[in-house]
């Protein structure tokens, strides 16, 4: 399956390179914090919009072809590389080609055939149906920029993705990382597991269990999601 050309986010002028990769149904904007962030530390900031979202093309989609397109348009060598969810699944598959100096896996669906039975189909009413108001009312601890970004990814997302999501069943689980590797996992999380996360410490990896937030845990709590990156970032 051929890569595509993804839009690619740039923000910044300093030294050190970032890549920010975000999950599924998003798009760039949803690393809007982060990126000021960085920026504000002297990075320079990547942030792809996944094929079939945001401003990127459309296509037939697997993880692998995912993983692809991020190689094809990307900088080899980022200082810290960071994905959530769908785009941590992609980054696991592209990061022996991509390299950066240090990764983060923020609760990656690295497992998505352990997704509950009908959370598809859930989604796709979501996002068919979704507003401000709606968004609020799911995430009351989201800033308003958060739920403006998030209807903004519904908007210019494929909903046609959501039909092949539940085939990503395959077992993505990393046998080991690749570079130095911190797993962010959501202590509410509906993708990881305690289960999970021990697994993934034997294969290596550092784990970092976030506590009182969901899956998007740097939207949840943006201040406990930095301060999970101690030493990463």
């Amino acid at each position: 399956m051929a890569s595509v050309k993804l839009h690619v986010h740039e923000r910044g002028v300093g030294d050190k390179v970032a890549v920010l990769v975000h999950g599924g149904m998003s798009d760039h904007g949803t690393w809007h914090a982060l990126t000021d962030v960085l920026v504000e530390r002297g990075y320079r900031v990547y942030a792809p919009d996944l094929r079939g979202h945001g401003l990127s093309e459309r296509a037939e989609y697997s993880p692998e072809s995912m993983a692809d397109d991020l190689v094809e348009n990307l900088p080899v060598g980022a200082d810290v590389a960071i994905g959530h969810s769908l785009g941590a699944l992609a980054l696991s598959l592209a990061v022996e080609r991509l390299r950066p100096a240090k990764v983060v896996y923020s609760d990656p669906g690295f497992r998505m055939g352990a997704v509950p039975a009908g959370a598809f189909e859930g989604m796709r009413a979501m996002v068919a149906n979704a507003s401000l108001e709606s968004i609020r009312a799911m995430n009351p601890r989201w800033s308003a920029a958060d739920v403006q970004a998030e209807l903004d990814g519904f908007r210019r997302f494929d909903q046609g993705l959501l039909a092949r999501l539940g085939d990503f069943d395959q077992d993505y689980v990393p046998a080991s990382p690749v570079v130095p590797s911190l797993v962010q996992s959501a202590a509410d999380s509906f993708i990881m597991t305690p289960a999970l996360n021990e697994e993934l410490r034997g294969n290596g990896f550092e784990v970092r269990v976030v506590d009182n937030v969901g899956h998007c845990i740097h939207r949840d709590d943006f201040d406990a999601f930095l301060k999970s990156l101690d030493g990463w970032i």
